[in-house]
């Protein structure tokens, strides 16, 4: 079973590591989003911890900040994997036999779909479209697009993966 959010709130995160992040871009205009963003690359995630300290440094009430946060995908609120498994759902994937893709990432990590490993090591999450149909059905790992993708395949990628760490 993976890690849900529940039980990563339970850990107290280092603040001091916010200071320089809201020292460089603090009372700029448009700042939020910057701040957000080099404040996921710190953690890995966004705390709830430093959003409140983010809202009361920019001055910007918690309830925009949480706002923003949900409104963009690129943003998360709880711990991601060290590898990100994303397998499109789309109509030219599903049709072209990604739904076996899927259903093979998801046995061979152990996770459902926007879980991680408890080992934090992969995150698997499902998207509707990753803008490559000519190579349905497809899976991006870190960012790698993998075309034509078999189950078999889905499990020799994501097996690569883990053993090079």
């Amino acid at each position: 079973m993976g890690v849900d959010a529940a039980e990563t709130e339970t850990e107290a995160i280092d603040l001091t590591l916010l200071e320089p992040v809201l020292a460089e871009r603090a009372g700029m205009d448009g700042s939020l989003i910057p701040i957000l963003q080099k404040t996921q690359d710190t953690y890995g995630y966004l705390p709830a911890e430093a959003l409140t300290e983010i809202s009361r440094a920019t001055r910007i009430p918690l309830s925009k900040v949480y706002g923003v946060v949900t409104f963009y995908a690129q943003f998360s609120l709880v711990p991601k994997g060290k590898h990100t498994v994303r397998v499109c759902r789309g109509t030219a994937c599903h049709v072209r036999g990604g739904k076996s893709v899927l259903t093979t990432a998801k046995r061979v990590l152990g996770v459902g779909d926007g879980e991680t490993t408890e080992d934090m090591m992969f995150t698997l999450e499902t998207v509707a479209c990753l803008g490559a149909c000519a190579l349905a059905p497809v899976a991006v790992i870190d960012g790698t697009y993998y075309g034509k993708v078999t189950a078999q395949r889905m499990e020799q990628i994501i097996g690569r993966t883990r053993d090079e760490g």
